[in-house]
């Protein structure tokens, strides 16, 4: 049982799936591979499956880590192709 819990829990904390979450104005990428394109009306985010497009208005990436990044602006889509 101990064996167990310690996997699940280091597949938490390790977790490599990719995942984007949009909360006001904000929108969290975690696990991607690269951004393709970036100005202030459109951010292209790629990841394993495809590509992750952001498009509004004064748009910036507010935090930028190897495996996550935070876009912020004015938010007007989001594409997944």
């Amino acid at each position: 049982m101990g064996d167990m819990m310690l996997r699940d829990l280091r597949n938490y904390i390790l977790e490599s799936d990719f995942r984007i979450n949009y909360v006001k104005n904000k929108v969290d990428i975690v696990n991607y591979q690269s951004i393709s394109h970036f100005d202030s009306d459109k951010i292209m985010v790629r990841y394993t499956d495809g590509l992750v497009i952001v498009k509004g208005d004064k748009l910036i990436i507010a935090k930028l880590l190897s495996d996550e990044l935070l876009i912020s602006g004015d938010i007007k889509s989001i594409e997944f192709r």
